[in-house]
């Protein structure tokens, strides 16, 4: 049996891990869950059902309620309800053998460097942390192979991967859903709402990654995992639409063999194989139903009205403080997106212009790596100011 820390348990990836660990209970015990403190009664559900003696909040605000939700249950003195990013931090170091990060954004570094440090297993869900983070996550490592892809496109190529050797390589081929605005024009774009973006036609995600999913900045992000997850530099990977979500990602080898991971829409299946791995648990996840007919197909992607991929290509040739920026900058144009602060064609417009009024200084920021997390968080609050002044130019302006 393993031990299991769930952090980011109330969100998308958390709710659905522990599905998996409820489905499968001889396989798992589960030594603590970490949250934001948006949700306390369901933390409190959780934290009962699975027998977790500590839960943390990342909000301090949040523990009374927390506590209030658990004596509800009856289980106000059995479970240590702790708060603050330090007690999440210390939570993901307390030594289990997997840890399960699906926190939304790079406040979910500090975690993932933790866990690893600890020497736990990381099923790793928080592509932020490889984005932003940068060498100092892989740095963290105590022993090789530490780390289990959680997106769905990285857990397929780290699946595909089984099938040849590195050297083998040729490249990785990223599928992209295309979103809900899948074949729109730029000036079609231009009066989407938070409402039709939030509607994404595959997948059931948070709301800053389902807008991410909808620009196709969750693409741009997932080329920069790929190519520090798997060491392949970035002309090597690809992107392509593939509307059905059924072929999850590929890879191409150099003798011409492309070698696909595919299966229905699901979160659970890559989220149990970052619990389990190297071995695959029973009953996960429906497989594809070959008795039906059905069409795959694939497009190419539309890099005029979906700048994304493109920036985030261009900040990952340039420098991990790039990429840390990019995913900044972009955090806060989504979420002014979502607060009607900015229109939609406005998050591309911050993002770019913010890597435009950095991109001097970040080549003069005393070398290309961060020394510290401290010193991204510090990259990132220049992108995030930046980004802000733009976002209030903008409103202004409407």
């Amino acid at each position: 049996m393993r031990s299991v820390v769930l952090l980011g348990s109330t969100g998308s990836i958390g709710t659905q891990g522990c599905d998996v660990i409820a489905r499968h209970p001889q396989e798992f015990n589960v030594t603590g869950l970490a949250a934001g403190g948006r949700h306390p009664q369901l933390l409190a559900q959780q934290a009962v059902r699975f027998h977790a003696p500590t839960v943390a909040v990342f909000d301090p605000s949040a523990v009374d309620a927390t506590r209030e939700a658990l004596a509800d249950l009856g289980a106000g003195t059995s479970v240590t309800v702790t708060a603050g990013a330090d007690a999440v931090v210390a939570m993901a170091g307390s030594g289990a053998d997997v840890v399960l990060n699906g926190i939304t954004g790079s406040i979910g570094l500090a975690p993932a460097i933790a866990a690893l440090r600890a020497g736990s297993q990381l099923a790793l869900a928080n592509k932020e942390s490889v984005v932003a983070g940068g060498h100092l996550l892989f740095d963290a490592q105590v022993r090789p192979h530490q780390i289990n892809p959680v997106d769905s496109e990285h857990s397929a190529i780290w699946q595909c991967l089984r099938a040849g050797s590195h050297d083998e390589v040729a490249r990785l081929v990223v599928t992209a859903s295309g979103g809900p605005f899948r074949g729109w024009t730029r000036e079609r774009m231009r009066d989407i709402t938070p409402e039709q973006a939030l509607n994404h036609p595959t997948w059931h995600m948070g709301p800053v990654v389902t807008v991410n999913s909808s620009t196709l900045m969750n693409k741009g992000l997932e080329v920069i995992e790929a190519s520090r997850l798997f060491g392949i530099e970035q002309s090597r990977i690809a992107v392509t639409v593939h509307p059905q979500s059924v072929v999850h990602s590929m890879v191409e080898f150099r003798d011409g063999a492309t070698i696909a991971q595919c299966s229905p829409p699901d979160m659970r299946l890559p989220i149990a194989l970052g619990l389990s791995a190297p071995d695959r648990m029973p009953d996960v996840a429906a497989a594809c139903d070959w008795t039906q007919a059905a069409t795959w197909t694939f497009e190419p992607l539309d890099d005029e009205a979906f700048p994304s991929v493109q920036l985030a290509r261009r900040c990952l040739d340039s420098s991990e403080r790039h990429t840390a920026a990019l995913n900044a900058a972009n955090e806060q144009a989504v979420h002014a997106f979502l607060d009607r602060r900015l229109p939609y064609l406005g998050i591309f417009d911050v993002v770019r212009g913010v890597l435009d009024d950095m991109d001097e200084r970040l080549n003069e920021a005393g070398g290309a790596l961060f020394e510290s997390v401290d010193d991204m968080l510090d990259c990132e609050r220049q992108a995030r100011r930046l980004a802000d002044a733009r976002i209030a130019a903008i409103a202004g302006n409407a």
